[in-house]
């Protein structure tokens, strides 16, 4: 472990509380061109996270939102703070291997200044709901995202964990029914 990583106690063993981008891996399945953050900061066990993106001109949406006026998508920031989300929660998982952590729902989402390159997102998520049951996990986060300490986008996000094998026979049961 690093010097500047803290740790807190949780059932009895010693949890990081600040993550690289190796450890993030570790826990996210999402990879280069859709990994949207760069370093865990603060964690929280089922409580909150900060993470951060650094945000560069070699972003592959770049090239065509917008030319000559480069500008973050809403929709990849939210799904930032998703991805940060999901890296809090899948920590409680002990197969995350197997499973996806996918979108139920997206509210109250807002957005209040563009994301350029740059920029460095500090994406702060708060679990306002949690449910398990039995192999169900469901979950309610509230994420905000600033740059330089100005909030730039905000949004409530909704999440079930499934297993991965589902997500993919899912995808071909909705590819079968066009």
């Amino acid at each position: 472990m690093n010097d500047s990583a803290h740790t807190i106690e949780a059932a009895g063993t010693a949890e990081k509380t600040v993550l690289d981008i190796n450890e993030i891996q570790k826990i996210l399945p999402h990879r280069y061109p859709f990994l949207l953050i760069d370093r865990v900061l603060e964690l929280a066990r089922k409580e909150r996270i900060v993470a951060i993106k650094n945000v560069t001109i070699n972003e592959p949406f770049f090239a065509g939102h917008f030319p000559g006026a480069p500008i973050m998508p809403g929709v990849l920031i939210i799904e930032a703070i998703a991805q940060a989300g999901g890296a809090l929660l899948l920590t409680e998982v002990g197969d995350r291997e197997n499973k996806l952590m996918v979108f139920t729902s997206i509210e109250r989402a807002k957005f209040r200044k563009p994301v350029v390159p740059g920029d460095q997102l500090r994406l702060e998520v708060k679990v306002v709901g949690w449910r398990a049951v039995r192999n169900m996990v469901a979950a309610r986060m509230e994420g905000i995202a600033s740059v330089d300490g100005r909030k730039v986008a905000e949004a409530t996000v909704g999440c079930q964990l499934i297993d991965s094998s589902k997500g993919r026979a899912g995808a071909r049961d909705d590819a079968d029914s066009e």
